[in-house]
């Protein structure tokens, strides 16, 4: 056992640590009487090693696409054992775009993505990101280092905050580790854990001076979870979609990411129209027959909306009803018959008649089984419906009704005309996400990602740097508006550093155009929405990426083939108008909004409304 040392003198250590070798598969190398990069292999963490070695051994046994963060005092040790065991990571500005580019890793490539920074201010500025994933059903490993916590340890280390109860609130779990045998078994579990039930973020929580600890480890790779499945409640299911008398409608959501073509198959042996959730985007083709688009209210495709007024009973498989995707929970009158593999979703915000814990491809896969007692006629007439819905949206979306600028919904329309069927779409939180979850059509899953239930401002730009590393075969193209992009812009640096190419457009209307929607017919006034004007053309140059700029409809198509033409990380400066389109999103909050207010508040509201309106000063800020 070798003795603890403080944090200066692990610091210290990496000035002693000879070059070790990238792969386990090259001759082995000597570090302190260690074997480096001998171990790491699939079927677990096997040998002497360090703490650190095995973490990161651990981390190549799930070939992990990358590990996202920025090494400090409490984790160089492990950032040196990745390259040793050529674990590749990628050095980000900030944590916040630590935790964001994990998680775009792993809903760009369906693998878990994995993160590493130091306590205190590294975990506390990576928060943000891992709710998102918490929220959007993302699985993450955040690998978190931390201070001294043996008995005697010394008061006032730096990074010193309550770590693992700030991770907590967070992630599905916080992993604590209290010996450097434990390090290999419990991030594996991470692993396991992040991908199980309804996925998402996992913490590991290891003192740093464990990482400098030797273990002769035996440490095997756990088996896969078990995968829950009622089979009586799923019975009661089948003999609900046997019912002839019921038009079948299907909504899918992120839970039916890895279930594309069963879904697909239910859809048409059902006969039934498919919506999504905006995380589900592309579960089934969007050129398919049976595509409706996202969501079935108010706020969603018109096409959804008109197609499941005919429907008498929804499927919805994968599917939380959130807040986000719903419009704040303005869901049309239908019986519903609910599946999903987290039983805490179910029949929560939305009454169901049925209800059944199951992972969402087995479920799929079943309801095929008994293909010959549920399939129904093919129904052309219903096909030719859908065609003429979609058809009246895409010539919306490519109508211009805002001429005074760059209309955002026909600039998105066209963004997605240039890109081909493979590419990533990233779209932030901006005025215009709910146009693009309307214009951008896919066909497939993780070819499109938002951050749906947390709506993190800033979100994208980090995500589209990390789904370009792990995707280098795909284009990634990232929309963001001016107010995100002050939140996260200098993140554009690591894409110049690392020349990934990622095509980023700000649509700029120099303010957060989405807060004034929500502000003014409220208040008859904005508060705190206007922001400052940037230089892009100066800020692109400062930070090595090239510029381009679009500054009215007749310049898309123009701007667009410059973007694209321009080989590296471009920054296109979209200058945009909000004022003559609707966002059926947020009429269909304002009318429920409206709707859920009591007498009094209503009379109250009018009566400010009115005032304000009378009133001769505009105090809009």
């Amino acid at each position: 056992m070798t003795p603890k040392l403080n944090r200066r003198q692990a610091i210290g250590t990496a000035a002693v640590a000879a070059g070790a070798v990238a792969v386990a598969t090259q001759t082995p190398q000597v570090e302190a009487g260690v074997e480096v990069g001998a171990y790491a292999r699939r079927d677990g963490v096997h040998g002497r090693m360090t703490g650190a070695q095995a973490a990161a051994a651990a981390i190549r046994c799930e070939c992990a696409p990358c590990v996202f963060g920025i090494p400090g005092a409490q984790n160089n040790e492990l950032w040196d054992a990745f390259k040793a065991y050529g674990v590749p990571y990628f050095l980000v500005a900030h944590e916040f775009s630590a935790s964001v580019m994990a998680d775009a890793s792993a809903r760009a490539t369906g693998r878990v993505g994995v993160m590493s920074v130091v306590p205190g201010p590294g975990l506390t500025n990576s928060l943000t990101g891992l709710g998102e994933a918490l929220y959007d059903g993302v699985p993450v490993v955040a690998l978190i280092s931390d201070i001294d916590r043996s008995p005697g340890a010394p008061i006032g280390q730096v990074h010193g905050l309550a770590n693992e109860a700030l991770l907590q609130p967070v992630v599905k779990a916080a992993l604590p580790v209290r010996h450097q045998a434990e390090i290999p078994g419990t991030i594996l579990h991470a692993f396991r854990l992040a991908k199980s039930g309804e996925p998402g973020p996992v913490g590991v929580v290891i003192p740093y001076p464990l990482f400098l600890e030797v273990w002769d480890y035996d440490q095997p790779a756990p088996p896969p979870m078990p995968v829950p499945f009622d089979e009586a409640a799923y019975q009661r299911v089948v003999c609900r979609l046997r019912d002839r008398k019921k038009r079948i409608g299907i909504y899918a959501g992120a839970g039916c990411l890895e279930a594309g073509p069963s879904l697909t198959a239910v859809a048409e042996m059902l006969q039934a129209p498919v919506a999504t959730t905006v995380s589900g985007k592309g579960v089934v083709p969007d050129s398919h027959p049976l595509a409706v688009g996202w969501g079935y209210g108010a706020q969603g495709t018109r096409a959804a909306e008109k197609a499941f007024k005919d429907v008498d009973l929804v499927l919805a498989v994968g599917a939380r009803y959130s807040e986000v995707c719903t419009a704040n929970y303005a869901i049309p009158e239908i019986d519903v018959v609910q599946v999903d593999i987290n039983p805490d979703n179910l029949g929560k915000n939305v009454p169901t008649s049925h209800r059944l814990v199951s992972d969402s491809r087995v479920f799929l896969d079943r309801l095929l089984g008994d293909a010959a007692t549920l399939r129904r006629p093919p129904e052309p007439k219903l096909w030719a419906r859908i065609d003429g819905l979609r058809k009246v949206d895409r010539q919306v979306a490519r109508t211009q009704y805002i001429t005074d600028a760059v209309d955002p919904m026909f600039f998105l329309s066209q963004l997605r005309c240039a890109l081909g069927p493979e590419e990533l779409f990233f779209v932030d939180v901006t005025a215009s996400t709910h146009w693009a979850s309307e214009t951008v059509e896919v066909q497939g899953p993780r070819r499109y990602f938002t951050p749906a239930d947390n709506q993190s401002m800033g979100w994208a730009i980090p995500a589209a740097i990390g789904a370009q590393y792990v995707r280098p075969d795909r284009q990634v193209v990232c929309v963001t508006g001016d107010g995100c992009f002050l939140m996260s812009a200098m993140e554009m640096s690591s894409a110049a550093r690392a020349g990934l190419p990622v095509k980023f457009f700000v649509l700029d209307d120099g303010a957060y155009h989405y807060m004034q929607m929500l502000q003014e017919p409220v208040f008859r006034r904005t508060t705190a929405t206007e922001i400052a004007r940037v230089d892009h053309a100066a800020f692109a140059a400062s930070v090595g990426l090239a510029y381009n700029r679009i500054a009215c409809n007749a310049d898309v198509a123009g701007g667009l083939q410059r973007a694209f033409a321009t080989p590296g990380p471009v920054l296109t400066h979209v200058t945009v108008s909000y004022d003559g389109r609707d966002i059926r999103w947020l009429s269909a909050l304002r009318s429920k909004f409206i709707g859920d207010l009591t007498t009094r508040e209503k009379i109250r509201f009018a009566r400010r409304v009115g005032v304000r309106a009378l009133a001769m000063r505009d105090d809009s800020d």
